[in-house]
């Protein structure tokens, strides 16, 4: 294995699957790639934002979003993920940002960086959540070729 793919989203659970997927990855001495895949911005008002790896962003709702988010979205994404790679110490770990339906982008990245594993949490939805957001897990898991290394998180 060379290089592993860490997919995270601003869940407080990401802390665990980054921190998890960074010891598989230098277990193997592997590279690490942290990936955030930007989402509809309705996501982004989803979460109260508590800090996550030293970021706590002060992320703007949609109903306040200027015509042009998907820079301001960019920007916050970035720098999630610039702390999140300060948080594991690693000055060496790559940092992307992508937009797109997030199951198809995370596979289609992951291929495209050829990538050896990918990592991710399930968040544990249950009920009609499920059934409306369904599993971003389950999607990767059915589409990718690529090993999937799923942490089970709550929340």
């Amino acid at each position: 294995m060379k290089k592993v793919v860490i997919a995270l989203d601003y869940n407080p659970s990401a802390q665990t699957v980054a921190e998890k997927g960074y010891t598989l990855a230098k277990g193997m001495q592997a590279t690490v790639v942290l990936l955030h895949v930007m989402a509809d911005p309705a996501y982004y008002a989803a979460y109260e934002y508590s800090p996550i790896m030293g970021f706590n962003s002060n992320f703007i709702g949609p109903e306040t979003l200027p015509p042009d988010e998907s820079d301001e979205l960019r920007k916050g994404a970035e720098e999630f993920l610039s702390k999140s790679r300060e948080y594991l110490g690693d000055a060496a770990i790559q940092t992307v940002v992508k937009e797109g339906g997030v199951a198809e982008t995370i596979v289609k990245t992951a291929n495209e960086m050829e990538a050896d594993i990918i990592v991710m949490g399930s968040h544990s939805r249950r009920g009609l959540d499920k059934i409306l957001m369904g599993s971003v897990a389950e999607k990767v898991l059915h589409h990718s070729s690529i090993p999937l290394f799923i942490i089970p998180t709550k929340g």
